[in-house]
C-alpha cells in the first residue's frame, strides 16, 4: 500500500505554551488535526473558565485556519470548587486535568490530595465532564519507573470505584499495568498513547549518552511495556486513541544539566504513528485510532473531512527557527520517515 486516505484526524492531548510560540506551535498541528485537547499547564494555570476561553481566543488568532478547533481543559488544584465546574462550557471545555503536583512540566500547583477532590469529581460526572489524569505518583521514595502502576493500584482503582459514572482518559500510558487496566475497566475508561511510547523505550533514552530530546514524563519504559503499547493500538479496540503530548521547549532549556521534559513530535505526529501501524502491519486500524475512537469517547461527531498520508521519504528537520531566533529540536530531528501528509 502506498497511500492511505482516513478521515482527519484528532489530537486528543498536547501542550501549545502561549505567547510567541503559538505561531509556531498551532500551525504545526493544525496542518493535520481538525481538533485538539489543550493542556492547561501554563504559567499561571488555566484554572477557570475565564481564563480557558481567553487562552481559547489567543490560539485561534494564531491559527493559520479558520477550520481548526481548540478543545480547552481546566487545571484542577487543591482549591478548585464546584461552582469552578458549574461556570463550565462543554461546548468548549469539555475536559478537566489533574496533575499530581509535582509530576511535570508546571505542575506545581497540581492536585496534592485527590481525596480532596471527590466533591468536584462528582459534579463533572453529574455534567458529563471528562477527568483527564496525569497517572504517576510523585512519591520519591518510589522509582520513577513504577511511578504509574503505583498511581493506578493507590489512587485510580479507588477513584474509579467511587465514581463509575465518572469518564477518564488515563493519558499518555506507558506501561504493560496501564494497558491492563484500561482494557479491564468499563467503557467509562479510555487513554491516550503518545508517538514516542510506541516508537521508543528506555534504551533510546539513555544507551550510548543521555539523549535529551527523547525525554518525556512519563519516562519512556522498557521495551516489553513499549510492546504492550504497540499491541493495544494493534488491537483496534477502541479504549486507545491517539494523543501526541507534543510539548515544545527550547533547544537551551533541553540541553542543559536539568533539561525540560517533553518531545515535540508536532511537525511529523501523524507520519510517525502512520509509521508504527504500518511496522505492525495494521494500517486499517490508523482510521480509528487517529480519527474516531476520541471524538467517540468524548461524545463529538467525527470529522468529515478526509486526508491522505503516502509512502514517501523525508527527514525531519534538525531544528525549528522561531521569529525572534529561539530554536526548537523537534522530535525525531533529523530522522528518517517513510510516510507523508499529501496537501495538495
Amino acid at each position: 500500500m502506498d497511500s492511505i486516505t482516513i478521515s482527519a484526524p484528532d489530537d486528543w492531548h498536547l501542550h501549545f505554551r502561549d505567547g510567541d510560540l503559538l505561531s509556531e506551535t498551532v500551525a504545526a498541528t493544525a496542518r493535520c488535526f481538525k481538533r485538539a485537547i489543550v493542556m492547561p499547564n501554563l504559567q499561571p494555570p488555566v484554572t477557570d473558565a475565564a481564563l480557558a476561553m481567553a487562552y481559547r481566543e489567543r490560539i485561534l488568532q494564531a491559527s493559520p485556519t479558520p477550520d481548526f478547533g481548540p478543545l480547552m481543559t481546566l487545571y484542577l488544584t487543591q482549591q478548585t470548587t464546584t461552582q469552578i465546574i458549574d461556570e463550565v462550557d462543554l461546548a468548549y471545555i469539555p475536559a478537566a486535568k489533574l496533575y499530581p503536583a509535582g509530576a511535570t512540566t508546571n505542575s506545581q500547583q497540581g492536585v496534592a490530595s485527590i481525596e480532596h477532590l471527590y466533591p468536584v469529581f462528582e459534579r463533572m460526572s453529574e455534567r458529563g465532564m471528562l477527568l483527564l489524569i496525569h497517572g504517576e505518583v510523585t512519591d520519591a521514595d518510589v522509582d520513577i519507573f513504577d511511578r504509574e502502576k503505583k498511581f493506578i493500584d493507590d489512587y485510580l482503582v479507588p477513584l474509579k470505584q467511587r465514581f463509575p459514572a465518572l469518564k477518564t482518559v488515563f493519558e499518555h500510558i506507558t506501561t504493560t499495568d496501564a494497558v491492563k487496566f484500561v482494557n479491564g475497566s468499563d467503557a467509562s475508561v479510555a487513554a491516550t498513547i503518545t508517538p514516542q511510547h510506541l516508537l521508543l523505550n528506555r534504551n533510546d533514552l539513555l544507551v550510548g549518552g543521555i539523549r535529551p530530546h527523547n525525554y518525556c514524563l512519563p519516562v519512556l519504559k522498557r521495551n516489553s511495556h513499549q510492546t504492550s503499547l504497540r499491541e493495544a493500538v494493534r488491537s483496534g479496540s477502541n479504549k486507545f486513541f491517539l494523543g501526541t503530548d507534543s510539548a515544545p521547549h527550547l533547544q537551551h532549556l533541553k540541553e542543559n544539566d536539568c533539561g525540560c521534559a517533553g518531545c515535540y513530535s508536532a511537525w511529523g505526529a501523524l507520519e510517525l504513528y502512520t509509521q508504527v501501524f504500518d511496522d505492525l502491519d495494521s494500517l486499517d486500524k490508523l482510521e480509528g485510532f487517529a480519527s474516531h475512537y476520541g471524538a467517540d469517547f468524548y461524545g463529538l461527531p467525527r470529522n468529515t473531512q478526509k486526508i491522505t498520508l503516502e509512502r514517501s521519504n523525508w527527514v525531519m528537520p534538525e531544528l525549528i527557527e522561531l521569529p525572534n531566533g529561539d530554536k526548537i529540536v523537534p522530535f525525531f530531528a533529523g530522522q528518517e520517515l517513510s510516510w507523508k501528509l499529501n496537501n495538495s
